[in-house]
């Protein structure tokens, strides 16, 4: 488990830029009632329990610019606060799906840590046999969910540091022969393709035809849950032409397009397949990790974009060596907020501190959860089901030695 490291700070301030009148919580501004969004919520209810937010290392504010105007809100971590943690979540806890945010925040297994904050996530699959699948990578918990499709991502290496990049599958199953074969994880299978299916899919493949493995552990004792960077051994238990197998929680499923399946030597139940779960950049050890895109900063500096830049409500998260932030922009709304272009968004960013940010999904998604209260005005008024989120947790804490 990973634990987001950084140098100590004095204090939590707003950042490098300069804002309009804000509203802090859980900085030690207790006492007064604060109304946003689709909850009402004293600073004092949202530091019970947790100790005053300064003490912990995190706060929100709703930063309200008159240039749009534009409605920012802002939940803000210290990364030397080494008991809170950044982790994802999974709309059916380990099935593709779809939810609120404000269930999404709650999914994380309470001996793991209590929930604080959660913005929605990645973009998602929008066909009815795989509606809800985050369109690129998902690390939760360590378990490597979906395989990266060339996308920005958003991941926190073993050591704490935090990364953006575009991030390459190498993820492929090597036959008896020694041939190896790439692979998707958890995908819709193209023609000529290989896809590797786990319980996070649902019941079944959802597939046609095709040849499809079923596969237990091999040699080893090395397996589920599959985990970034490391190689498995997996023996053949069934070979099934039918499609649409069923997949249990202790079994993956290796389906292969027809005309793949004849070019590969033939197979059958009892033969051992190495699957290789490899990235570059390479992962191993990864807790969290998240699709999105495009980047907005990095190094200090906003992004340039070409062409037309529409308004509309943004999800991003940002961070700096001190602090990360979870930022949502309210739009749609005029007279209240509008939403930002890219350009836009990228220099508030900026201005607040950020040395490097990515874009995750908005519009009638961007949504921000804060101890039980949805802090944003989502653009259709109510919060709109997203695939996942970035959560913000207290990790539990050991009982002491007696």
């Amino acid at each position: 488990m990973q634990t987001l490291q950084g140098p100590a700070s004095s204090a939590l301030n707003p950042g490098r830029g300069a804002f309009r009148a804000r509203s802090w919580l859980g900085l030690g501004f207790a006492g007064t009632l604060l109304c946003v969004g689709a909850g009402t919520i004293r600073a004092e209810d949202m530091a019970a329990g947790l100790g005053t937010g300064a003490n912990r290392g995190f706060g929100y504010f709703n930063d309200r610019l008159p240039g749009g105007p534009w409605s920012v809100h802002v939940f803000k971590v210290a990364r030397q606060a080494l008991d809170l943690e950044l982790h994802t979540t999974l709309a059916r806890s380990n099935q593709f799906g779809m939810a609120l945010v404000s269930e999404l925040a709650l999914l994380v297994p309470p001996e793991v840590g209590t929930p604080l904050a959660a913005i929605n996530g990645d973009f998602y699959e929008s066909s009815r046999a795989y509606f809800g699948r985050p369109r690129d990578l998902q690390v939760r918990l360590g378990e490597l969910v979906t395989s990266p499709t060339d996308h920005q991502c958003f991941w926190i290496d073993p050591k704490g540091d935090v990364h953006m990049t575009n991030l390459q599958s190498r993820l492929r199953v090597v036959w008896p022969d020694g041939t190896a074969v790439p692979i998707a994880l958890n995908a819709p299978r193209g023609s000529g393709g290989a896809v590797l299916y786990s319980a996070a899919v649902g019941a079944s493949t959802h597939t046609r035809g095709g040849q499809e493995l079923v596969l237990g552990p091999g040699t080893n004792s090395l397996w589920l849950p599959l985990r970034p960077g490391l190689t498995y051994s997996a023996r053949i238990l069934e070979v099934r032409t039918a499609g649409d197998t069923p997949v249990a929680s202790d079994t993956l499923v290796l389906s292969l397009d027809s005309r793949l399946a004849e070019r590969l030597n033939p197979v059958a139940a009892g033969d051992l397949l190495a699957i290789v779960l490899e990235t570059v950049p390479d992962l191993t050890g990864v807790q969290t990790a998240l699709g999105g895109g495009p980047s907005l900063v990095r190094d200090g500096k906003a992004r340039e974009f070409s062409g037309l830049q529409f308004r509309h409500p943004r999800t991003a998260v940002g961070w700096n060596r001190d602090f990360v932030f979870l930022v949502v922009v309210d739009g749609r709304q005029r007279g209240l907020s509008v939403g930002m272009s890219f350009p836009e968004l990228a220099d508030y960013l900026v201005k607040l501190g950020c040395d490097h940010a990515i874009n995750l999904d908005g519009g009638g998604s961007a949504t921000l959860w804060v101890m039980g209260n949805v802090m944003n005005n989502p653009s259709e008024r109510r919060e709109r089901p997203a695939p996942n989120a970035l959560v913000v947790l207290e990790k539990r804490r050991a009982p002491p030695s007696p």
